[in-house]
């Protein structure tokens, strides 16, 4: 798996593009490739967990949607990441 972890500033520009985000969001959890996405509750950010070891993968995917470009978001980090209990 791949963890990504974004962060949000006060911006609110990033809110405009936040519908058609959540629409990609879905499209990508439709095909297989995204197990879970969601804010931190505080809103600072973001955790998403992709179904592949493939980082260029999850790269290419983030790149197909302008909410990562959009002012107030920033991808703080994209990382393999290991289920050592429980499960997905």
């Amino acid at each position: 798996m791949i963890a990504v972890i974004t962060a949000f500033s006060d911006d609110p520009a990033r809110l405009e593009l936040r519908p058609r985000h959540r629409e990609l969001l879905q499209g990508l959890h439709e095909r297989g490739l995204l197990a879970a996405a969601g804010p931190f509750e505080d809103q600072s950010g973001a955790l998403l967990l992709f179904h592949s070891d493939d980082v260029d993968e999850v790269e290419a995917a983030l790149a197909e949607d302008p909410y990562y470009e959009a002012p107030g978001v920033r991808v703080v980090t994209i990382q393999p990441w290991t289920v050592v209990a429980g499960s997905l």
